[in-house]
């Protein structure tokens, strides 16, 4: 028993760098940067309440009630906006200029723990407010926002870390929320694998046919698919044993660069064959800031390097 209590505390507690949690603040700063000038012209139109926006923010809210009081909206900060004098308009633009300033300052690792909670509450906020136009690239955001939140920050690399001259973070703790953030993108990737495999239409490649064809992904055109379409099978296999198999190959050191960069590569394609940029992006943020550090062997000097040498080999 003894045994397996020191197995499990060396494999959840492995020392580690801090260039993981640096790689995921910088790619989760872009990524809300990006969020919101996506959304810069309808921000409010999308968030308006009433009827004047696209869908109906109470009417979502209300829909979000129902499943929990608790989950945070912008409603919440509109009711206490008007207290403080301001427009149901000006709140919402508010709320949007200080996401943006959040994920800025996540970029620069600048007050880097109340960026990262303000960008995750934020986040969450318009996302549950949005909860009918809401999809993956929202839900893995918000994951990640919230692993940032409660990592030890600020990582060496930031702005924090240089003006205020903080001391070196416990590298067990450092390679617990890697190791968290590694094992949730496995449970994540299998399950989704598992589901696909399950059906025939991706070992058929129809599946992959609806998803390419169907407005608004359809942007690459039909006649070109056409023409590739004997290779649609084949493409829907890969992904299925790509997924399913992440939990098992990533962990061999030996298959691990190739899964991870099959899995890039296949968010990459999402993004070029279906438009879905932001998604495939927070993918890759996400995947990089799991695996890639220590990816391949460095010469280590620093005492931050030190410790990550101590790890166990899965990291290394």
């Amino acid at each position: 028993m003894s045994k397996i209590l020191n197995w499990l505390d060396d494999f959840l507690f492995t020392p580690d760098s801090d260039r993981w949690l640096a790689l995921l603040r910088v790619g989760l700063g872009s990524q809300v940067v990006l969020f919101c000038l996506s959304l810069q012209d309808d921000w409010n139109q999308l968030f308006a309440g009433e009827s004047s926006g696209f869908i109906s923010r109470d009417l979502t809210e209300a829909i979000v009630n129902i499943e929990s009081p608790f989950v945070p909206r912008l409603g919440w900060l509109v009711s206490a906006g008007s207290h403080l004098g301001l427009t149901e308009q000006a709140a919402v633009s508010l709320v949007w200029l200080v996401l943006l300033c959040a994920g800025c300052c996540l970029f620069a690792g600048l007050f880097s723990r109340i960026a990262a909670f303000s960008a995750w509450f934020l986040h969450l906020c318009a996302v549950k407010s949005g909860d009918f136009l809401a999809y993956g690239m929202d839900n893995f955001t918000t994951i990640g926002l919230f692993y940032l939140m409660l990592s030890p920050l600020p990582d060496g690399y930031a702005l924090d870390a240089r003006i205020w001259r903080t001391p070196n973070k416990d590298a067990r703790i450092l390679g617990f929320f890697r190791r968290v953030l590694q094992l949730h993108l496995c449970v994540i990737y299998f399950f989704g694998g598992l589901t696909k495999s399950l059906g025939a239409g991706w070992w058929t490649g129809a599946s992959l046919w609806r998803a390419i064809t169907r407005p608004p992904f359809d942007i690459v055109s039909v006649h070109t698919l056409l023409s590739w379409h004997g290779i649609l099978p084949f493409l829907g296999i890969a992904v299925c044993l790509i997924e399913t198999g992440y939990p098992i190959f990533i962990w061999w050191r030996r298959t691990r660069l190739i899964w991870l960069m099959s899995i890039l590569t296949m968010h990459i394609g999402i993004a070029l064959v279906m438009g879905l940029y932001l998604f495939s992006s927070i993918m890759i943020i996400l995947n990089l800031a799991a695996f890639g550090p220590g990816l391949t062997r460095r010469r280590q000097t620093g005492p931050e390097e030190i410790h990550a040498a101590r790890a166990v080999p899965v990291l290394s």
